[in-house]
């Protein structure tokens, strides 16, 4: 996110005031994400919908650089950017996290989850230096192009799975053996 402050603060010039609504739609978009959420996994599966989640939260991103002109313009692309993503990143919390408890046996749940965490925020620093690096080199819109595409990449790292496939989340494994 801090390459998004810098880049719409910076090159969009969206006053501080502006860039704190952007923000604050993205949350709308996430509490809307949580209230479907369930709907949908009931609807379509819970493997369709860990599908479009993985689009829903970072292809939206892709109007952010794209971003540019007068400044309702600019907003509007923003707005739809972030409301969409928060949407997106609910519905992968929700969907993954459901996922992954249900198929980690109880006594490894722990591990598995503090795993998850570990690398969740652990890449965060490494992400972080690594957006800067490259947005000194090759400036902030193309470096946002490159972690927009990136992101986006995630999907096919799910696609040979059986994920996608899933209507109802596996039965958890109850088993104390160890």
């Amino acid at each position: 996110h801090a390459l998004f402050v810098l880049y719409v603060s910076t090159e969009l010039g969206l006053s501080p005031g502006l860039l704190g609504l952007v923000i604050g739609v993205g949350s709308i978009g996430a509490l809307l994400g949580a209230a479907v959420t369930g709907r949908l996994v009931r609807r379509f599966g819970i493997g369709p919908t860990v599908l479009v989640s993985f689009v829903l939260f970072p292809a939206p991103l892709v109007l952010v650089p794209l971003a540019g002109g007068p400044t309702p313009v600019v907003l509007g692309a923003l707005f739809a950017a972030e409301f969409l993503a928060g949407l997106g990143v609910m519905m992968i919390d929700i969907t993954v996290g459901s996922l992954q408890v249900a198929a980690t046996p109880e006594r490894l749940l722990a591990r598995v989850t503090g795993a998850k965490r570990t690398v969740n925020y652990g890449i965060r620093p490494i992400g972080a230096l690594l957006g800067g690096t490259l947005g000194a080199a090759l400036g902030v819109r193309p470096t946002l192009w490159i972690a927009t595409v990136g992101a986006i990449t995630g999907l096919f790292w799910i696609l040979p799975t059986t994920i996608p496939k899933l209507r109802e989340l596996p039965e958890p494994d109850h088993s104390a053996a160890g």
